[in-house]
């Protein structure tokens, strides 16, 4: 599967951007266990173009992460626009690797930016999505991808025709969710629609599914049996990074790894924490690890205490010396593969 000039492999696995999860250290563990293209938390194209300190953070990335993408969103086109050229100079603004995608966020549901016309609000305004996404293919030259949903809601699941649209004003890829707006992440995702739009003749471009991708066994059906070009995970990887290399295994070999042992998300954890540590400091990189920390160790029995401590705890020498003892404490324990999402 390519992406304009790049070259993805076969059926290449896609870490989903998810606002406040997806940051530089955990994209590092993910890349560590095989996601072969990863993008930024979503940045808002308004806190781009007003040199919001947050917003400039986010298009930070670094050479070991690449290919990876930088994804916008907004309902202006004039600073959607803006917001592109900046992503695609991101490098030069922010330093690090930069992009090698910009790709367009049509697809966040929660309210605060729906509820304006932004993410999968864009749903409502088909017109302006086409309009916005072919200003953003003229104004850049790096590659264009879009991430969308099936329609607003159930009367309106617009995504077959919206694709050829989309295409046809020259995106490079499309990712599509299988859940409309107004499902949020409930029910199921519909894969058929996401099926249909890769079996219309006139798409030439990769497909790129996602929703409810929680197990290798998930993966491979997709694959075989809605014909994507590629997935894409996201809830799944919340405290399960290594569901990327167990994907790959599955697909490779159709054996399943075993689970990762305590000790080897003890390893694991230590990484992340240091990593988020070096990138954000003591204290931000502390409070932004903790909604990962305990996840690495959902399901083992009697752990309630521990992972208070792993939530409270603010001195990183504290915190290393409790991942030792979880590592001695529950070394004989069957961990399970859990996230903090129940997927």
């Amino acid at each position: 599967m390519k992406i304009g000039n790049i070259d993805l492999g076969e059926r290449p696995l896609f870490l989903a951007p998810m606002e406040d999860v997806t940051d530089a250290s955990f994209r590092f563990v993910c890349k560590e266990f095989g996601a072969d293209m990863m993008y930024t938390e979503f940045i808002s194209s308004d806190g781009l173009i007003r040199d919001a300190r947050k917003s400039l953070a986010k298009l930070v990335t670094y050479d070991y992460e690449a290919p990876i993408g930088i994804q916008i969103y907004g309902n202006i086109p004039e600073a959607m626009v803006d917001a592109a050229k900046m992503a695609e100079q991101a490098a030069e603004i922010a330093g690090g690797h930069g992009a090698d995608i910009v790709d367009i966020n049509f697809g966040c549901p929660v309210n605060k930016i729906a509820r304006r016309g932004a993410g999968s609000g864009m749903m409502r305004e088909p017109d302006k999505m086409v309009e916005i996404t072919k200003m953003v293919v003229d104004a850049v030259k790096l590659p264009v991808t879009v991430k969308t949903r099936l329609g607003w809601d159930e009367n309106s699941k617009i995504i077959v025709e919206l694709a050829e649209r989309l295409q046809d004003v020259g995106i490079r890829a499309l990712t599509i969710h299988g859940r409309t707006r107004s499902q949020m992440y409930t029910g199921q995702a519909d894969w058929t629609l996401i099926g249909k739009v890769r079996e219309n003749p006139r798409m030439h471009i990769p497909i790129i599914g996602n929703g409810d991708i929680t197990s290798p066994e998930k993966a491979k059906e997709a694959f075989d049996r809605y014909g994507v070009d590629g997935i894409m995970i996201g809830r799944a990887t919340f405290g399960h990074p290594w569901i990327f290399r167990e994907i790959r295994h599955y697909l490779d070999t159709g054996e399943l790894l075993p689970p990762m042992s305590v000790s080897d998300r003890v390893a694991l954890a230590k990484r992340h924490l240091a990593r988020s540590l070096e990138l954000k400091g003591d204290k931000v990189g502390i409070l932004e690890m903790r909604r990962h920390l305990s996840c690495y160790f959902k399901g083992l029995p009697d752990f309630k205490e521990t992972r208070l401590k792993l939530v409270t705890l603010t001195d990183p020498s504290e915190l290393y010396s409790t991942l030792d003892y979880i590592a001695d404490r529950w070394s004989d324990a069957i961990p399970v593969n859990a996230n903090v999402y129940g997927v």
